[in-house]
């Protein structure tokens, strides 16, 4: 999606009016060859950190889970390729022979390693509450871990095209919001039309993070308490339902 949304912002935008003519040729569909790199640049990036997120935690491997040195050699090769995706990656940014543009996608690459390590920090223990980031906080590091890449991407495309500041910025804006927007409805998919029956769902969801700043911290973790107790419950009677059904028809 990422790489897809680079050509359609760059074909959407076409040559700057500054370009100058000679660069024309080098079009093709109102896209030029150097953006078409830069999508395929910001999908291998992606893929790579999609690849080096797939790391198991040996630590937490049960038996179930199959053999540890099937997992430990997985574990290598996740890095290793994550590794050569991007060290592919870097080759083709240098090949694009702009500055700017490998200032941009550089900074992108230090965003995502921080987003991520701002997820694995926040993400809350057993028998634990989250921490108390608040919606800004929560803005921040989806932007790191979700919204950098994209938004760069976007922004240089627009800078291979010799578009000026104002427009570079518009870009900007424009893959951020998408990225905010898109996990945002993902967040949302648990609690829409009723549907959230039981599943599974992060504390530091859009909407819980928006219910926690809109009640107070406090009257929120009460809720959480109840809500906790609440489901011991409902699990014990289900326990305790299934139990009698087996004693009446075993």
């Amino acid at each position: 999606m990422r790489g897809l949304v680079v050509l359609l912002i760059s074909k959407a935008a076409g040559p700057s009016k500054s370009s100058e003519d000679s660069l024309q040729h080098d079009m093709v569909s109102g896209i030029y060859a150097s953006q078409r790199n830069l999508a395929e640049i910001t999908e291998l990036i992606h893929t790579a950190f999609l690849v080096h997120r797939g790391i198991v935690n040996i630590g937490e491997l049960k038996t179930c889970d199959g053999p540890i040195k099937d997992m430990q050699f997985g574990n290598k090769m996740a890095i290793l390729s994550g590794d050569f995706l991007l060290a592919n990656a870097c080759t083709g940014l240098a090949d694009l022979k702009n500055t700017k543009v490998v200032e941009l996608v550089s900074s992108a690459i230090g965003d995502l390693v921080q987003g991520i390590y701002y997820e694995n920090s926040f993400l809350p223990e057993k028998n634990t509450f989250t921490d108390d980031i608040g919606i800004a906080n929560w803005m921040e590091h989806i932007f790191l871990s979700h919204g950098s890449l994209l938004a760069k991407s976007c922004q240089a495309a627009m800078e291979l095209a010799k578009h000026d500041s104002e427009v570079q910025s518009m870009a900007f804006q424009y893959g951020k919001h998408m990225s905010l927007s898109y996990k945002l409805n993902a967040d949302l998919q648990p609690f829409i039309n009723g549907k959230y029956s039981g599943s599974s769902f992060s504390l530091n969801s859009a909407p819980v993070v928006l219910h926690q700043d809109s009640i107070g911290r406090e009257a929120w973790m009460q809720q959480i308490k109840e809500w906790s107790i609440s489901g011991k419950n409902m699990r014990q009677q289900d326990r305790d339902s299934k139990s009698n059904t087996i004693e009446n028809y075993g």
